[in-house]
């Protein structure tokens, strides 16, 4: 008949130690530096260097070397993908092109930006076929492996080719970040937005930053 009472107790003890851990790293994180306690909640921190995003040196779907100071001047809308996706990427390359057809004229200050994620397979032949099927303005970069992975890097945007038979390497599905960013006039991240969000709200909440 002592079970009980010692599970009640064991109980008991594994919650508050649980809350006293919770305690510590709440504590922690308040009073740590204002730099450090911001990148812990992904805001970017006071002095204004964005904590998503950076410069990049990709090819585009002409085979033109493009920086991300070519963009200085206009918003960009930026999504990371495949081609090779079966859904997802379609989906959200869909949604920013509708939306930027809802903006009309407004839209020519925002530039949107498909980066691979898949450089091995995303030739700058299989970008520009890719790009023809959504925005006319639609840019589609490319790059070596290491290029690539240096701007996924720099937007936080996670990749990893899925398990898949040894005998099916060539039709492998690749596991990443489904958002879409935005980034202002100055390339510093502004904002970001699920990969299905619907046309009209993506519209509608690029049209505040314009």
């Amino acid at each position: 008949m002592t079970v009980l009472p010692r599970r009640k107790t064991a109980i008991a003890v594994a919650i508050v130690a649980v809350a006293a851990w919770l305690g510590v790293g709440i504590y922690h994180i308040v009073t740590a530096p204002p730099s450090v306690r911001d990148s812990i909640w992904g805001i970017p921190n006071q002095s204004g260097t964005p904590i998503i995003g950076g410069p990049f040196r990709l090819i585009d779907q002409t085979g033109e070397l493009r920086s991300d100071s070519v963009y200085r001047g206009q918003l960009m809308l930026i999504y990371f993908g495949y081609t090779n996706c079966p859904d997802v990427c379609a989906i959200a390359l869909i949604d920013m092109s509708e939306a930027l057809a809802l903006l009309g004229e407004a839209s020519n200050l925002i530039r949107p930006i498909f980066i691979t994620i898949d450089p091995a397979r995303d030739t700058v032949e299989v970008m520009k076929a890719y790009a023809a099927n959504f925005h006319p303005r639609l840019v589609a970069l490319t790059g070596d492996e290491a290029a690539v992975d240096e701007v996924a890097k720099a937007y936080h945007v996670y990749s990893a080719r899925a398990a898949t038979d040894e005998e099916k390497l060539e039709s492998y599905l690749v596991d990443h970040t489904s958002l879409i960013y935005l980034m202002g006039v100055d390339g510093r991240y502004l904002a970001h937005f699920p990969y299905d969000t619907l046309p009209e709200e993506l519209a509608e909440r690029l049209r505040s930053y314009l």
